[in-house]
């Protein structure tokens, strides 16, 4: 088992690495499939069965959200990108509101085909995998993204590896002993600390691309990747409450030694979106 999760994982980091190196439409097919099966196997543990109205809306507004933002991308005659010069949030935000108002069509009309619960489940998983898993793609969009945007890795697998590694060590205050048995204090604290760490080392090795100082940006880096990290084991945390109350140990077998994607992104998909506005607060992302 070890050795297969390992090999999971390395696999994983490569296509993450390299997704978001090469960016553009190659990052959005990759965020797209994710988004897909983690939505998917949302719904299935919510409670929605799978390929009804609810499901199939949710799947088909992931795709045109995705296909917007990939407009969002295409640069204009004057050089600037659609994003910038036609306000492509906008539009984006549309795709959000227009999968809540198609879910309520299904709701009405299907009436009473489906629970309140389970339309309330399709539109919260959209929002959950799909949404906040795209915020990826903004920050490595956004101004220096190829360089902010390994910030949300680094705070969110950085900080489960640096709590692992302490909380094997020194670990005996379970903070969580119901959610989570083998969470410990000294892990968390390790987590946070070691991201904080990488992130300042990080911004030490980036400072001569950013207009400021090396201490400025090195500490701005630790800051981010820190309150990241927090982010991350809460991300962490509310997809295993979901677990515990629906009685499933795993989202899927997608991912050997690890699970689903849910089970392996669920500290990412919390963090992305915290990391861009971060970016854009501090550092002007």
């Amino acid at each position: 088992m070890f050795w297969t999760r390992l090999f999971s994982g390395i696999v994983l980091l490569v296509i993450a690495i390299g997704s978001i190196w090469l960016g553009g439409p190659v990052l959005t097919a990759v965020l797209l499939a994710v988004s897909l099966v983690g939505y998917r196997e949302l719904t299935k543990a919510l409670g929605v069965s799978s390929l009804t109205a609810v499901e199939i809306v949710g799947l088909a507004g992931t795709v045109l959200y995705y296909g917007t933002m990939q407009l969002c991308m295409i640069t204009t005659v004057s050089g600037q990108m659609w994003w910038e010069s036609a306000n492509g949030a906008v539009w984006l935000l549309g795709c959000i509101v227009l999968v809540f108002v198609a879910q309520l069509f299904v709701y009405v009309f299907a009436f009473p085909k489906y629970q309140t619960e389970q339309v309330i489940a399709g539109f919260f998983s959209f929002v959950y995998a799909p949404v906040m898993l795209s915020f990826i793609e903004l920050t490595r969009m956004s101004t220096a993204g190829i360089l902010i945007v390994w910030l949300i890795l680094i705070s969110s697998w950085g900080c489960d590896t640096c709590a692992y590694v302490v909380g094997k060590l020194i670990g005996k205050k379970k903070i969580f002993p119901v959610l989570s048995p083998k969470k410990s204090l000294e892990g968390c604290i390790g987590g946070v600390i070691g991201a904080a760490l990488l992130g300042f080392l990080y911004g030490k090795l980036l400072v001569s691309f950013f207009p400021t100082t090396a201490d400025t940006f090195a500490w701005q880096s630790a800051l981010i990747c820190a309150v990241g990290a927090v982010t991350s084991m809460v991300g962490d945390l509310a997809a295993s409450a979901i677990k515990r109350n629906k009685g499933i140990k795993d989202y899927g077998k997608l991912i050997p030694g690890h699970g689903g994607i849910m089970d392996r992104f669920d500290s990412v998909i919390v963090t992305a979106p915290l990391i861009y506005f971060m970016a854009l607060l501090l550092l002007g992302g």
